[in-house]
């Protein structure tokens, strides 16, 4: 279903009992609410939470920012290597106050927020913006933005900003397979046709590359959070894996150690997606963060 949010048209959906605990789902950079795979949903609403999904501004099947234009990687991502100052259509904190407004058109006073890679920063955000809403966080696979950090390859950023070699459902498809395999969890390969099946859905729904391309400006604009996390309060579990060639590994211990109410869990050969071996480790989790609230 749709509604309105911030001023925007969003996409969302709820699973589980409207009695359960609130659990927002924020995805990352690009992704639409499939990145939350049916199955990770079944169990987080077999442990008691009223699960919500949405899709980010500029993504899936919420509302377009074309007007805005489509940004040059290029020059952005040479911008953010000399530290020079990137101009972004739009904000992380803006995407946070969508998700802020989300939950009260649901009529939900505070929820538990897990956010993945980019949904990890918003989630940053929106505990910064308005912490009486949220009384859990769960950061997957994310970061603070802190310039010292380690970032991905060469080969890793080239293939963030490539695009597939045609406009054919299949050229897209096999693209994003080829993303998945560069940056993947190398212990929890996911079958081939299974792959080929949810990223021919993902792009059958919807297929933004300017969207992402403005959110991954909108990533290097933010800078680092870095100062401002010691102000966050929520329980918080960081959840990152020690393989993953795109946020590396030292940015989840740096979370953990610049948010006072952190805890960490490092998974061996975790990659930068969400391995259905693992859901069960993360619905622990965020679960058991969730209690400590």
């Amino acid at each position: 279903m749709q509604l309105a949010a911030n001023g925007i048209r969003l996409e969302v959906e709820e699973h589980g009992s409207p009695a359960g605990e609130p659990l927002l789902l924020v995805m990352g950079l690009g992704m639409q609410l499939l990145g939350w795979h049916e199955g990770l949903v079944e169990l987080l609403v077999e442990r008691g939470f009223r699960v919500i999904r949405f899709d980010n501004r500029d993504s899936g099947l919420s509302e377009r920012f074309d007007h805005l234009g489509v940004p040059n990687l290029k020059m952005d991502s040479l911008r953010h290597v000399l530290g020079v100052r990137i101009r972004s259509p739009y904000a992380l904190a803006d995407m946070a106050a969508d998700a802020i407004a989300l939950l009260d058109a649901l009529g939900i006073a505070s929820a538990h927020v897990c956010g993945a890679s980019m949904g990890g920063m918003i989630a940053q955000h929106m505990a910064l913006i308005a912490p009486a809403r949220v009384k859990s966080l769960t950061l997957m696979m994310t970061s603070s933005g802190a310039r010292h950090l380690p970032g991905p390859s060469l080969k890793v950023r080239g293939a963030l900003i490539s695009r597939p070699l045609s406009n054919t459902l299949k050229a897209i498809v096999e693209h994003h397979v080829r993303l998945h395999d560069l940056i993947g969890s190398p212990a929890y390969p996911q079958p081939r046709e299974a792959l080929h099946d949810r990223f021919t859905r993902s792009v059958r729904r919807s297929y933004r590359p300017a969207g992402a391309a403005r959110q991954m400006v909108a990533i290097a604009a933010d800078g680092d959070r870095s100062p401002k996390l010691r102000a966050i309060r929520a329980p918080t579990l960081v959840i990152h894996g020690h393989a993953d060639p795109l946020v590396p590994v030292a940015a989840g211990r740096d979370l953990q150690a610049k948010i006072a109410a952190a805890r960490i869990d490092l998974v061996d050969g975790m990659g930068h997606d969400l391995p259905d071996a693992l859901w069960p480790r993360f619905v622990d989790g965020i679960a058991s963060v969730a209690g400590r609230a």
